[in-house]
């Protein structure tokens, strides 16, 4: 339950529209539902501004369905993440089936990609002071930067895409210098060596956020490389997140970009 829907249900008992029970039964399972097979949190929203997000990594269908169905019945906003592509089919079909049957699902929005999948109830509303620009530095790391934007865009944040800008050529990063300029935060996603978040770090002025990601040959370990390289920068303030972690470095750039709100603003 968001911000939003919580107004709208004490809003009704103001106004005599539901009585006492009735609101009552809709807020019994904050702050969690056990359904079963997990315990949904849908008090987070309400707590940080953000709901809870399925991993759908080691799951399987029968037991995404499910969160998801709750989440949407308790008036969340819900997304997905690491669903590859036979589980997205899977679970994509298994929403069809549901909504066929009667229950009212919003519309589904899966990026291959970014192996997310997205069911937004609200209408988008811009949360962010600026532009949180998602950087990668080869095509191989679009992945990682599709994950940052479908989180960033759950998140109600304005993003922008600037793709290939590597080290391996810096008259392409530097050509695309007055645009990083102007966002309040960048997410750089680098494999190889790594170095472009460092070098984004020493070169403008917003706070980056480094993403190492598992493209590179054999000694790149998967990874290990960019991470070590990242986390050894000599650029004073960057943030580096896990490997591969677009989602965790979207929920940071989403929080600060949101910093500039007075304290005790409704999230």
């Amino acid at each position: 339950m968001d911000t939003q829907t919580l107004r709208d249900l004490l809003t009704t008992l103001q106004r005599g529209e539901a009585d006492v029970d009735q609101v009552m039964h809709r807020l019994r399972e904050l702050p969690f539902e056990d359904i079963g097979l997990a315990r949904i949190d849908h008090h987070r929203h309400l707590r940080i501004g953000m709901p809870e997000v399925v991993y759908g990594h080691a799951k399987t269908p029968d037991q995404i369905v499910p969160i998801v169905a709750s989440m949407i019945r308790h008036g969340s906003n819900t997304f997905v993440t690491r669903l590859d592509h036979d589980k997205a089919r899977d679970v994509l079909a298994a929403l069809d089936h549901l909504e066929a049957s009667g229950v009212p699902l919003p519309p589904r929005e899966h990026d291959p990609l970014g192996r997310t999948l997205t069911l937004r109830l609200h209408p988008w509303q811009d949360l962010g002071r600026g532009l949180v620009a998602v950087v990668c530095a080869g095509t191989s790391d679009l992945a990682v930067a599709h994950e940052a934007l479908a989180t960033l865009r759950i998140l109600d944040q304005r993003a922008d895409l600037i793709v290939d800008v590597g080290v391996a050529g810096l008259h392409r990063l530097l050509a695309v210098r007055e645009r990083l300029e102007q966002a309040a935060v960048i997410i750089a996603v680098a494999g190889m060596e790594g170095a472009l978040p460092g070098v984004l770090s020493g070169l403008v002025s917003p706070p980056v956020i480094a993403v190492p990601a598992s493209t590179g040959y054999g000694a790149a370990f998967g990874g290990l490389s960019a991470l070590l390289t990242m986390l050894n920068s000599c650029s004073a303030g960057l943030t580096v997140v896990n490997i591969d972690n677009g989602f965790g470095a979207a929920c940071a750039a989403a929080k600060i970009n949101r910093a500039a709100q007075a304290p005790g603003d409704a999230p």
